[in-house]
């Protein structure tokens, strides 16, 4: 499974040939560059790691900075691990939007936006209470009964309860690669992705 380190840009929207307008996500995929080769004889596994956006030298650790120095690359902010790649790698390769053809699927991977501690009806979709006669106070956005009695006398994992919403890995699955600018270094994908303006994104392919 091959793929690229992007950073989202940002929606728009674009035309299909029937005239359809399709809401698309821009992203700026790349480049990145092949920071470690892992092999099954020395880390028991094989994978290829890529490096993207450059960072300052001040703001990185010691041993990260050797381990850029050993790739002979510049020290770079996001690093991701891939399984596969079509064409082998070595260190120091270049890794583009050239690897992925307008009309194909792909997947990406993002941190979903922090909406911090939310209640069971934003959270979850819950109802509320229906109607606000009969006596109710302050009870519309409530989660109602947790179904625990004098057994459990407890409440069950995984009871869907008001708590912090947000800020988690989401998957979009089978995003089609609407455009490819390899000038700019940007694809656009169909619908929507994970996470704010400007937040690191994983296209695997």
């Amino acid at each position: 499974m091959s793929g690229i380190i992007g950073k989202k840009v940002g929606m728009t929207s674009l035309y299909d040939a029937e005239g359809r307008n399709i809401p698309c996500t821009v992203i700026e995929a790349g480049p990145c560059v092949v920071t470690q080769i892992r092999t099954v004889e020395k880390d028991g596994y094989s994978a290829v790691q890529l490096g993207f956006d450059d960072a300052k030298e001040k703001n990185v650790t010691a041993p990260l900075k050797g381990h850029f120095a050993k790739a002979g690359v510049t020290p770079k902010r996001k690093l991701v691990e891939f399984k596969s790649f079509e064409e082998e790698k070595q260190l120091g390769d270049i890794v583009d939007v050239t690897l992925f053809k307008e009309g194909e699927y792909v997947d990406v991977v993002g941190t979903s936006k922090g909406k911090g501690f939310q209640g069971v009806m934003k959270r979850h979709g819950f109802g509320g209470v229906g109607g606000a006669t009969h006596g109710q106070h302050n009870r519309l956005r409530a989660p109602g009964s947790l179904g625990a009695s004098s057994w459990p006398s407890r409440v069950f994992k995984g009871m869907r309860m008001a708590g912090r919403t947000g800020g988690e890995r989401v998957k979009v699955q089978n995003l089609q690669v609407l455009k490819v600018y390899p000038e700019q270094n940007l694809i656009v994908v169909s619908g929507s992705v994970p996470g704010a303006k400007g937040s690191y994104v994983i296209i695997d392919k």
